[in-house]
């Protein structure tokens, strides 16, 4: 699922802001076990801010930062159902940022 959501972030995004996200593969495979996981974590707030930036830049409704992924995923761990929230939101924020992308290009 997150070596989709590399993809199509940097199929929709990359246009208008520059940047490109590294694939999850290569990320979970060689660079996190590499770098203690600390990777992991630097991917999810890039690409946790990258989603939200985009969306705004598109005028969509809906709001994700890096902020949602400390918040749900890190701190949000301790009452256990906090990574489920914020995967939930990161997924409606790419499904909705490519629903916007097919709609208007």
């Amino acid at each position: 699922i997150y070596s989709r959501i590399t993809g199509e972030v940097n199929m929709v995004a990359s246009r208008y802001d520059g940047k490109k996200t590294m694939h999850f593969c290569l990320l979970f495979f060689i660079v996190a076990p590499i770098t203690l996981g600390i990777a992991s974590i630097v991917w999810f707030h890039r690409i946790s801010n990258r989603i939200g930036n985009e969306l705004k830049r598109r005028n969509v409704n809906y709001n994700l930062s890096c902020a949602d992924y400390w918040l749900w995923n890190v701190l949000g761990s301790i009452i256990i159902v906090g990574p489920f929230i914020y995967f939930h939101k990161l997924f409606k924020a790419t499904n909705l940022m490519c629903a916007d992308y097919n709609a208007k290009g």
